[in-house]
Formats: structure tokens, sequence, C-alpha cells
């Protein structure tokens, strides 16, 4: 199949997550693009939609509800799978529950899943209100990405879908 993969991203740590969501699913013998959801391309030449936001103050970045916004009609048709990224922490990450809003952006449409995966936070990449917010929350710092969690539900995800008869295309 061929799939779209529309991330939004603050710092790049959500966009690597679909990349390797994309790798694996390549693996399984799908065709999988990556683009920024503000540049994403219309989902209808696609066989399938898997849609990813970064987590800030508890909620969706604009750039992925948008994307739902701009598309929405193109999406109810298609298989539709979410991530969020964010939570922090390697003990009980926080927050570990669905983004503020969430429901609410993606509305009626057929989810089939939706996975939290927790993030990762370098206050290098930080600009110097995101870093005074992150001390004052006592943010947890590091990379807490479990890629083995991503790659078992890229792994799901392929297992739900037929492969192409010519799985190089």
């Amino acid at each position: 199949m061929h799939m779209l993969l529309a991330v939004a991203s603050k710092h790049g740590s959500t966009h690597e997550i679909a990349d390797v969501l994309a790798a694996e699913l390549r693996l399984a013998g799908h065709r999988a693009e990556v683009y920024d959801a503000a540049a994403a391309p219309s989902p209808r030449a696609y066989d399938a939609v898997i849609l990813g936001s970064a987590i800030y103050a508890g909620s969706w970045l604009f750039t992925a509800k948008h994307f739902v916004e701009r598309y929405r009609a193109e999406l109810v048709g298609l298989p539709l799978w979410v991530f969020s990224s964010g939570p922090l922490g390697a003990e009980n990450p926080q927050p570990h529950d669905d983004p503020q809003q969430l429901a609410a952006a993606l509305g009626a449409l057929p989810v089939r899943d939706h996975k939290v995966f927790v993030g990762k936070l370098d206050t290098h990449d930080l600009n110097v209100a995101e870093r005074l917010i992150a001390k004052v929350v006592r943010a947890p710092t590091g990379d807490f990405r479990d890629w083995d969690a991503v790659r078992s539900w890229a792994h799901e995800i392929a297992a739900g879908l037929p492969i192409p008869a010519d799985a190089s295309a």
C-alpha cells in the first residue's frame, strides 16, 4: 500500500518517530512517504494515512490539527492511524493520556488506533521561553523515546494491511 505519513514536529523528535515508522513499513513491503503536516500533499493519492504530532502544553500542534481540517473529506474514506509524541520521563512518563482537544480535532474520523509515544526534551533545542517553562515545570530532560514500541506499532499497522503484489513499487 502507498502510505502518507504527515507529521507536526516542533524540534524534529516527532519527525524522527515518523521516519522510523516509515522505514519499518517499507521493510514490510509498503510505500511510505513522510511529510511535514504543513506541506503534506492531499491524501487522495494514498491508500492509508498516519498522522502524528508533538504534544505541547497538552495539545497537538496547530499544523496537525490544520491538516485534519484541510483534508477531512479525503481522510474519511482512508485507513487512518494517529500518534502523539511528548510525554517525558523514564518512569511513569507524564502526561500519559490523550492530548487535549484531540477528540474534537479528529471529530468522527474513523481512526484505527491512536498511540502515545514517550518523547524527547533537549534543552539545547529550545528557545529561551521554552527553556524557562521546562525549568519551571521541572520537565525531565533527555531522550525517552522507546524505539521498540515505535517499531512494534509499525508492525501492527503493516500486519493489518494487504501487501502489494509488487512490493518494490
